[in-house]
């Protein structure tokens, strides 16, 4: 990229690069370095739409509480007496300070540590030490933040006015009702620092076109390292196994524009390779089946929702990908994987072998992409065309564009 390219600010330009990108082809440098573009990108994407923050698993008792953050925004999601969720704000009515600063915990009260400001479980404001007599308190709670529930998926938005979610609710619930997701938890987490512009790691998600020479382990078992036509009867077959066992799930394409006033969500089912179960080290089940499955259908549910948020479902267990961005270079990537509610650590499952796959997967993907930063930020870097497997990235990459327009 000339540095002429990184220079400037404001509409003008990024006008100017969106014009410039070639189509079907990789996005430009400067949407990977350029700080104006990833200001834009937080504000448009990140506030604008809706996010996956979790399972509602994270907080099962009332003043259990988790904190979200995405850049400089910072959300508490807790647990009332009433056991309702709810999202505030973590920014204190009084001078700003976070209130919460652990990840996650259990409070009575939500108490601002710079003043002591206190809030209830329902972010109203309890007691504001030595305040005059005539401080109204009911004016002083806590920000609400849009937060809904489907399936057990915790999802918030920070835009004012909040997209439809029509569209999520129908295809959330119809891939992942059969698995039964608002009856498991959280088995393990993991975080992975990515030395990367958020966009490679969400782009190298959407494709499997990376997978055979980058993941031999999870394409011994996934026949989704191939080209779709060569897999149809793998697929085919899939669908008829989940049909004798009772269980129809649909694929649901709602992948539009935020001036729909819907938030983005596409649905999809593809096929492990004849006689495996799942995904795991071996290929053989790591967990009690899932909802309404009473046997293994040899088939993934995936899910692809807002920007950066991905759901994956065997019929044994859930994996959620979250992808968070921090600067202009780097992110995070969250791994969170879920088993029936009743499942018994070391007794129903192994939590090394339920996790192996995805840890493994994690690792390299963080590495290639870091890798694939590197390479980007070369002066000989050039934008080059998709391949046909790459089909998705490509449908992202022109919908971020229209986002960011």
């Amino acid at each position: 990229m000339a540095q002429s390219e990184r220079s400037g600010s404001g509409n003008g330009k990024i006008a100017a690069l969106i014009a410039a990108q070639p189509q079907g082809h990789a996005l430009r440098q400067a949407f990977y370095a350029d700080p104006d573009i990833f200001a834009r990108e937080i504000e448009r994407l990140f506030i604008g739409h809706w996010l996956c923050a979790g399972h509602e698993s994270s907080a099962p008792n009332a003043g259990d509480y988790f904190v979200v953050e995405i850049a400089s925004e910072s959300a508490i999601v807790v647990r009332g007496e009433d056991g309702r969720l709810r999202a505030f704000a973590n920014v204190c009515r009084h001078r700003g300070s976070r209130i919460a600063t652990a990840a996650s915990g259990n409070a009575r009260y939500l108490v601002c540590p710079y003043h002591a400001w206190t809030y209830g479980l329902d972010g109203g404001l309890r007691a504001a030490r030595h305040m005059p007599a005539d401080f109204d308190k009911s004016t002083h709670g806590l920000k609400p933040v849009n937060l809904r529930v489907i399936e057990g998926i915790v999802l918030i938005s920070f835009a004012a006015m909040p997209l439809g979610l029509g569209h999520m609710e129908r295809t959330v619930g119809d891939c992942f009702g059969p698995y039964e997701w608002t009856r498991v938890r959280i088995a393990h987490r993991e975080r992975y620092p990515i030395a990367a512009n958020w966009k490679l790691a969400v782009e190298n998600y959407l494709e499997c076109y990376h997978c055979s020479p980058s993941h031999p382990e999870y394409s011994r078992f996934h026949a989704l390292e191939q080209p779709l036509p060569r897999i149809e009867k793998l697929n085919a077959r899939m669908r008829e196994r989940a049909e004798a066992l009772g269980v129809d799930i649909p694929a649901y394409d709602h992948w539009v524009p935020s001036a729909d006033g819907e938030e983005a969500v596409r649905g999809f089912r593809y096929a492990l390779y004849d006689g495996v179960e799942t995904g795991s080290m071996d290929g053989k089940a790591v967990a009690p089946l899932l909802g309404r499955f009473n046997g293994f259908d040899g088939g993934v549910t995936s899910i692809h929702l807002g920007p950066a948020s991905f759901l994956v479902s065997y019929t044994d267990h859930g994996v959620i990908y979250r992808f968070v961005p921090r600067t202009v270079a780097t992110c995070e990537m969250e791994v969170i994987w879920l088993v029936r509610a009743d499942a018994r650590e070391g007794v129903d499952y192994d939590p090394g072998r339920l996790t192996w796959l995805w840890k493994v997967t994690s690792e390299e993907d963080k590495r290639i992409v870091e890798d694939n930063q590197l390479g980007i930020n070369s002066r000989y870097y050039e934008p080059g065309p998709y391949a046909p497997m790459e089909h998705f990235t490509n449908r992202f990459v022109e919908w971020y564009l229209g986002e960011i327009a």
